[in-house]
């Protein structure tokens, strides 16, 4: 389907490097939210939902990005928002003021150190009342902890840790599940449960390569549409999408999609991270889909050029349509 919409590209003074988005809009105003994206040489870049930017926060090498709402902050519900630091070794916190007009603003919250090979992968998740932030190390080691606030910053405790096997990056939670999938760039998406006293017990919902996905598996998101929830996976080595229904008792393939030309956006190469609400979004009735484009010119392949990138906006009900969902 055609992208119907784009950011700028993220270029900076250290080159474009766009990787991870993430999407908040307020349930009880669509038009009001933000679309989150981070730059892996720079740092945050905020975007209206539109796709226009707000605000960039030079946080250093911001790899992946997550958000929770309802957040305890301050005195008041927040939303959380968490990026993996390769800069610094862990995990930069924002905080954004869903009550304020507008447009929330990010701020800077703080900073906690995690004990990964190297920050690399990112995703917040709840457990009941409790918060609970994913590290995925580039060598594919994971650790998960509880996120609480103490003396007016972040804190993390660690809760587990275990090793998927290789080289590892896209994570995401299912809050209503319980369930983590973590993306192993070579192999496939692995399910685990969120509850820590699993340990390291998983389940392969899909390997790679396959008919499904083309090394490497990179971003994973979660699109919640009434009492249907989809799982979708960027399939880098094919520039394509694979998705799953995934609230019932097994994950259910449902499909592959791309995105091509459209809306004066160019078609989608080599995607990085990815991001989906459902639901009125903007002007989005029934859902966004967010994703990175590797290469942001007409013509430009993610092989040879790495001078644009930025994220593309795909209304759901394009992908619903392709896929016949």
């Amino acid at each position: 389907m055609a992208a119907s919409g784009e950011t700028p590209a993220v270029g900076t003074g250290r080159r474009d490097a766009a990787d991870d988005p993430e999407i908040w809009a307020d349930p009880a105003d669509p038009a009001r939210g933000v679309i989150l994206g981070t730059d892996k040489q720079a740092g945050l870049h905020v975007y209206d939902l539109g796709g226009q930017q707000l605000q960039f926060l030079p946080e250093g090498r911001l790899n992946n990005v997550d958000l929770r709402s309802g957040f305890p902050a301050e005195g008041r519900p927040q939303i959380l928002i968490g990026a993996s630091n390769r800069s610094a070794g862990g995990v930069s916190f924002f905080l954004a003021d869903p009550a304020a007009p507008g447009a929330p603003t990010v701020r800077r919250w703080g900073f906690a150190a995690t004990t990964v090979s190297e920050p690399y992968g990112f995703c917040l998740g709840r457990r009941g009342q409790a918060f609970v932030a994913v590290m995925v190390g580039v060598d594919g080691d994971v650790s998960q902890y509880g996120v609480t606030e103490v003396a007016g910053g972040p804190v993390l405790v660690q809760e587990r840790s275990f090793t998927v096997g290789s080289q590892s990056e896209g994570c995401v939670v299912d809050d209503a599940k319980g369930m983590l999938y973590v993306a192993e760039e070579a192999k496939g998406i692995w399910r685990y449960s969120l509850d820590p006293a699993t340990g390291s017990t998983r389940t392969l919902l899909a390997s790679a390569p396959s008919a499904m996905l083309a090394p490497d598996v990179e971003g994973l998101a979660l699109l919640r549409e009434g009492d249907k929830t989809w799982l979708i996976a960027s399939s880098q080595g094919d520039s394509a999408f694979a998705v799953w229904r995934v609230d019932g008792a097994e994950p259910a393939y449902a499909g592959r999609f791309s995105v091509v030309a459209g809306s004066g956006a160019d078609a989608v190469t080599g995607t990085d991270g990815l991001a989906a609400l459902g639901g009125p979004v903007g002007a989005y009735p029934q859902g966004l889909v967010v994703v990175q484009d590797d290469a942001d010119t007409p013509g430009e392949t993610a092989s040879t050029v790495r001078s644009r990138q930025n994220f593309k906006l795909v209304d759901w009900r394009a992908v619903k349509l392709a896929l016949g969902l």
